[in-house]
Formats: C-alpha cells, sequence, structure tokens
C-alpha cells in the first residue's frame, strides 16, 4: 500500500496539466513592464493610491482602506484616525541621533498619527531599523505605527522589534480595495483609464496570472476525488483547508522539482558516458570523414540538459538532447517535432550560427538510459547517423 507521501506526491503529478494552463500568462501590463519587480516600483503605485489628489480620482477611499487595514492589526484603543494623513515616499528617519541614513519606504503623517511603512517582498525588515521608525513617527507627539506592507507573511523574519510592526498583505488591502471598486459605479464610467489600471494592479497581485477554465476546474477536482483528497472541501474554515492544502502542495512539488534536477543530472552522466566509451566508436566506424573527435557535457543554462558530440572537418556539430533542453530547441528548430515525447532521447544538428538545423526523436527512452544501455544497442547510433546525413 503506498505512503501518504508517496500518494500525494502522484496527486501533485496529475495536477501539474491543469496547474500549468491556469498559470499560463496573460496580457497584464505589469508583467509587460516587469513592474512591481522591485520595491520602489511598486511603492509608487501605492503612495499615488493613498494620495488623496491623485489623479486615480478616488479621493481618500484607497488611504481609508489602508487604515481600516493597519487598525485591525492594533490593540483595542488603539485605533488611528481614518483620513487626513499627507503622503511621503523615500523619506529618512535617520533625525538627528548622528545616525547612518536608513530610509522608509512611505510614511504618511497626519495631526495625531503617523504610519512609517516599509514595502517588502516578504514581513521583514531586511536590515531597517524598527525602533528609528517607531520614534521618527512619533515627533511632535504622534501616535506611531510601523507597518510591514508585503507580498507573504513570513514571521520569522520579523525580529529586532519587526515582530511588533502590523503586516498588510498586498492581497488583503488589494482585495479589500477591489470589494470597494465593485460599488462605484459612477466612479467607474468616470474614469476606464484607471479603473483599468487598477483592475491590471488585482490581477497581477492578488488573482494571478488568470482565471482557470471550466474543464481544468473539473479535471482539478476529478483528480482531488481520485487521490482521496477530495474530504478538504468540507473542511472548516475553508480559508485555513485551502491554505494548509497549497502548502502542501508546494512541499512535494518543491520536492520533486528537486528530485527532477537531480534526475536529470544523472541522464546527463550517464548519457556522457555512453557517448564517450560506445557511441563514439559506433559512429566513427561507419563515417570516412566528419568524425567525433571530442565528446563534451558543460553547457549551462537552457542548454544544459544534452551532450555535445564535437566533429573534425568543420562539420556540424551534433548533440544528444532531452527533457528541457529538448523543448527549447524543438521550438528554435526549422521543422518542429509536433507531438514530441520528452521522455526520450533527442539528436540535433547545429545550422547556421548557433541554430538548430535538425532534431530528431529517437526511440530511446531516459529510463533505459538510466539502466545503461548495453553496447550492442545501435537505436542512437543510426539516429546521430541519420541527422548527419540527412
Amino acid at each position: 500500500m503506498p505512503t501518504a507521501s508517496v500518494s500525494f506526491d502522484q496527486m501533485v503529478t496529475a495536477l501539474v496539466p491543469s496547474l500549468s494552463r491556469s498559470l499560463a500568462e496573460r496580457f497584464n501590463v505589469f508583467r509587460v513592464m516587469h513592474h512591481g519587480t522591485h520595491e520602489k516600483q511598486l511603492s509608487n503605485v501605492f503612495a499615488w493610491l493613498l494620495r488623496v489628489d491623485g489623479t486615480h480620482g478616488l479621493g481618500d477611499a484607497f488611504l481609508r482602506i489602508f487604515v481600516e487595514r493597519i487598525n485591525r492589526g492594533l490593540p483595542a484603543g488603539a485605533r488611528l484616525p481614518a483620513s487626513g494623513y499627507r503622503v511621503v515616499q523615500e523619506v529618512d528617519t535617520s533625525g538627528y541621533e548622528g545616525l547612518g541614513r536608513d530610509i522608509a519606504d512611505i510614511v504618511l503623517t497626519g495631526s495625531q498619527a503617523s504610519i512609517v511603512v516599509e514595502n517588502f517582498e516578504s514581513s521583514d525588515g531586511h536590515g531597517h531599523d524598527y525602533h528609528r521608525y517607531l520614534a521618527f513617527g512619533a515627533a511632535g507627539g504622534r501616535q506611531s505605527v510601523v507597518a510591514l506592507l508585503c507580498a507573504r507573511r513570513e514571521p520569522h523574519r520579523q525580529t529586532g522589534g519587526w515582530e511588533q510592526a502590523v503586516v498588510v498583505t498586498y492581497a488583503e488591502l488589494l482585495e479589500d480595495f477591489q470589494a470597494y471598486i465593485a460599488g462605484a459605479a459612477d466612479w467607474r464610467r468616470a474614469h476606464p483609464q484607471q479603473h483599468f489600471f487598477i483592475n491590471q494592479l488585482i490581477e497581477h497581485f492578488v488573482e494571478g496570472s488568470g482565471a482557470v477554465n471550466i474543464e481544468d476546474q473539473i479535471a482539478f477536482l476529478t483528480t482531488m476525488c481520485e487521490t482521496g483528497e477530495s474530504a478538504r472541501y468540507g473542511q472548516l474554515p475553508q480559508a485555513v483547508a485551502a491554505q494548509e492544502f497549497a502548502e502542501l502542495v508546494a512541499q512535494h512539488a518543491k520536492r520533486q522539482f528537486e528530485e527532477g534536477r537531480e534526475t536529470l543530472t544523472q541522464v546527463k552522466r550517464s548519457l556522457k558516458r555512453y557517448a564517450e566509451h560506445t557511441l563514439l566508436g559506433q559512429v566513427n566506424g561507419a563515417l570516412l570523414t566528419g568524425q567525433v573527435t571530442d565528446v563534451q557535457a558543460q553547457l549551462r543554462g537552457q542548454w544544459e540538459w544534452s551532450v555535445t558530440l564535437g566533429r573534425a572537418d568543420s562539420q556540424p556539430t551534433v548533440l544528444l538532447e532531452f527533457g528541457p533542453t529538448a523543448v527549447v530547441e524543438n521550438v528554435r528548430a526549422p521543422e518542429p517535432l509536433v507531438y514530441p515525447d520528452y521522455s526520450r532521447v533527442f539528436v540535433t544538428r547545429q545550422g547556421a550560427g548557433q541554430d538548430v538545423g535538425l532534431i530528431v526523436q529517437t526511440e530511446v527512452g531516459l529510463v533505459e538510459v538510466l539502466a545503461g544501455l548495453s553496447g550492442d544497442d545501435i537505436r542512437l547510433r543510426d539516429a546521430v547517423l541519420a541527422v548527419i546525413s540527412a
């Protein structure tokens, strides 16, 4: 009987097709411009939304939503005023202490309270001084709150005072904002460009790359039922059940990914040894010119999963390729294979420059390579000779 771990690994594998389709990239202005990949970029957007006089035309709506999120993280009786803040970016919080500069991403200053915001991917002060931020916000006798605005909560990273900061995630903040926008029909009609931009922001940072179509939803549900995981749909609260399931999937997917890379490495090692000790002699025994003179496996990146057969007489290089590299090369080939089987080894011939001149799928499977090809197996030899002579 399979262990729970093996069963869950099988489920993750079964879910990959529907998950990969649901994660397929759709158009989004933030992805096109690679915007939000640096904290300063995203701070610009949030600061724009927080400013009452911003060109978004929403007045203090986003500011109130943000402050309400902050208030949820404060003790009873310590709530901040809902609005009335001046918004400034890139503020030096070092004061007059003679210390080095310590720049806060966004500072909201009101007559009674201040909010000093550190915007980062995770809930991590990443080297900034929490106590200095807190003291800076308290200038003038104001109530001071330090907030971490981030993509995800990681409490173990909150040290040195940052464990006292109020954490607000992009998803929480933008989901509240999305609900507000949904009820602002007059604003949507009057501000179509701003509405589009904000929808793109929400889609990128909250909803992900796109909604899952109904076929993939059914495939996902079917896999959950077939693998004994469907009981999770009856667990309450559902938000907790979903989070626990996501974390389990992530753990198993991470391990499968890591083990998959190790398998690719083992295939490469085995294929190189076979090419050196068997294939080289087989191929050269059938060639009068352009013989294979060396075997290399030193390429990296997307071409890492290949073994290069260097040839004499300035003849085009031939490569044994598999897995991710075969995917890349098939796309680049002048005549791509229509239904490639990536459980097999491929042979390519170099074309002009670094282009692929020809790609052929062999009958040799990766499992066979790992198990060890016999000395009288001529399938790779025949494939290499066919590519050379084509």
